[in-house]
């Protein structure tokens, strides 16, 4: 494959050539007989992007999904309107926001009124808590004894589980989801890698991914964080990434048997990445990693994840730690106005910092959390560019990043988020061509603009113009 007439990052004008997944020249060239051609027309051709935090199992379910949280349901009535099509079987909602319900976290009798004659359960927004109504609970406690984090008052349990997504899905006796029109939208933004944060991945999961990778429904390279025993799967179409610690403040683990953790983590060549969505999860991290400590050899570093506050002087412990973080600079523009609105405003200036951690020695990298966040990585660099909110209000500003600050966040190596993906000969051909130069893509940083996707040298997504409706790579014959 011969991309002609690009804006290619980092080297100009100039045309790329693609054999066997592989980028095998950059330069100027005539077609080879037979050779598809595409034609860039000047557009930017950039590595492809990667999606350093998501869980796509939960993101493919939630597909198949009842949306009921901001910003498509905002109130009661829409609740209920939302539950309101008549069907058989299980229903699952996603994104369940109190502010619906004046601060309300419902229990079973409530959910009863929404589906009185089916099974029900909607997953929090923050997707450590589902709402079961009675149907439901009755139909999963048939066959499964009460995990602990099933409330119980009064004698009677409320529908409300905490924390137990393992003992749902046994009870309910469900299959990992196929992946592939997730990917396919995920391909439409450009989007080449993903790293899958979940911290429960192990090697049955992994199975399940290489087994989508292996037969396409998974296009995007992918990198699996997680559980320790990863590092006992055979990653032979993926990678073993970094093993993954989700601190909950209520209930922090024993520090010293978490140390151990990090250690063993350590020993298998991984690096460690931590949930921290609090300050004291953060001061629990860095007091975590400043007694275990970081073997010289271990190059690849560990990691924070969501970053979610960050003071200034633990922002400069992350940096003398030699830490990295994932950010979700889409945060800002997705639940801004509920910061505003919630945060008192001498803690504001601390929420999902970027500009303030990059000066001070931290690397970022940037992940969508989806399903808990939105997939778009153009949008979310629009908002690390804006730091605005939804209804347009500047969100401590002095945070924003540049364009080309905020693209880098999706081109480190998902590896070790300190190293930059560039485009060269001999690497893997995955790259987003744009329809347009970056001068003008950068004012923009729109989705719309990705033309071509391509992954491991196929292309895995390709824009049909209107009009006409013409596909945008074609077969040349041989130069003349």
């Amino acid at each position: 494959m011969l991309i002609r007439g690009a804006e290619i990052h980092g080297h100009g004008p100039a045309d790329l050539r693609i054999e066997g997944g592989i980028i095998t020249a950059i330069g100027h060239f005539e077609p080879r007989a037979g050779e598809p051609v595409i034609k860039a027309q000047g557009g930017a051709l950039l590595p492809g992007l990667h999606d350093h935090h998501l869980h796509l199992a939960a993101l493919a379910v939630r597909e198949a999904s009842i949306v009921c949280g901001p910003p498509d349901v905002t109130n009661r009535d829409a609740l209920f309107e939302a539950f309101g099509a008549s069907g058989e079987g299980w229903l699952r909602g996603v994104g369940f926001c109190e502010s619906l319900l004046d601060g309300m976290l419902p229990d079973a009798a409530f959910l009863d009124t929404l589906a009185p004659h089916r099974p029900l359960r909607i997953q929090h927004r923050t997707g450590r808590m589902w709402l079961l109504n009675s149907m439901a609970l009755a139909k999963l406690l048939e066959g499964a004894a009460p995990p602990p984090g099933l409330e119980r008052l009064n004698g009677r349990y409320t529908g409300r589980l905490f924390d137990e997504d393992r003992w749902l899905q046994q009870a309910l006796g469900s299959a990992p989801p196929d992946l592939a029109i997730t990917s396919s939208r995920l391909a439409a933004f450009g989007v080449t890698g993903l790293t899958d944060m979940s911290p429960r991945n192990d090697p049955s999961i992994a199975r399940h991914f290489a087994q989508q990778i292996e037969t396409g429904a998974l296009k995007q390279s992918l990198v699996l964080a997680g559980a320790l025993s990863l590092a006992e799967a055979e990653p032979v179409n993926w990678r073993v990434g970094f093993a993954k610690l989700h601190l909950h403040e209520n209930a922090l683990p024993d520090f010293d048997e978490t140390c151990a953790w990090i250690a063993s983590a350590h020993d298998q060549g991984r690096g460690v990445a931590v949930h921290c969505v609090t300050e004291v999860e953060l001061v629990f991290t860095l007091a975590l990693f400043e007694a275990a400590g970081i073997p010289r050899a271990f190059g690849r570093g560990d990691r924070i994840e969501h970053a979610s506050i960050v003071p200034p002087d633990l922002a400069r412990r992350m940096a003398e730690l030699h830490l990295s973080a994932c950010v979700q600079p889409g945060f800002v523009a997705q639940h801004g106005d509920r910061y505003l609105a919630q945060v008192e405003p001498c803690h504001q200036p601390d929420l999902y910092r970027l500009r303030s951690l990059q000066q001070a020695g931290v690397p970022l990298a940037g992940g969508s959390d989806a399903p808990y966040g939105e997939t778009d990585p153009w949008a979310a660099m629009r908002a690390a560019v804006q730091r605005r909110t939804r209804r347009g209000i500047a969100f401590t500003p002095d945070e924003a990043l540049s364009p080309e600050q905020a693209l880098a966040l999706y081109l480190a190596d998902p590896l070790d988020l300190r190293r930059q993906r560039h485009i060269a000969v001999g690497g893997q051909a995955d790259l987003c061509l744009l329809d347009r130069p970056w001068r003008q893509a950068r004012e923009r940083l729109s989705a719309q603009d990705v033309r071509i996707t391509i992954a491991s040298g196929r292309v895995v997504h390709q824009r049909i113009d209107q009009p006409p409706r013409e596909r945008l790579t074609r077969t040349e014959p041989a130069a003349a």
